[in-house]
C-alpha cells in the first residue's frame, strides 16, 4: 500500500516539475491554465494572475514570431 502511494506521490511531483519549468512563451494557450495550476494549486488570486501573464506573453511571443515565419 505504502509502495502505491509513494510511487504516485513521485510520478505527480515529477510531472508537477515538468508544468513549472514550461515558460509562458512556449505554452500555448490552453497549457497556461495547467502551469498556473501547478505553480499555485492552493493560492486562485495567484494563480489566476499567473494565467493573464502567461496569457500576455503567449500572444507577444505569438505576434512577433509571425512576422519571422511568413
Amino acid at each position: 500500500m505504502w509502495k502505491k502511494a509513494v510511487l504516485v506521490a513521485s510520478i505527480t511531483g515529477l510531472l508537477a516539475g515538468i508544468a513549472i519549468q514550461i515558460s509562458p512563451a512556449e505554452a500555448s494557450r490552453a497549457e497556461c491554465r495547467q502551469a498556473a495550476k501547478a505553480r499555485f494549486p492552493a493560492d486562485g488570486k495567484m494563480r489566476g494572475e499567473f494565467k493573464r501573464y502567461c496569457i500576455r506573453e503567449w500572444k507577444a511571443y505569438r505576434a512577433s514570431n509571425r512576422g519571422a515565419v511568413r
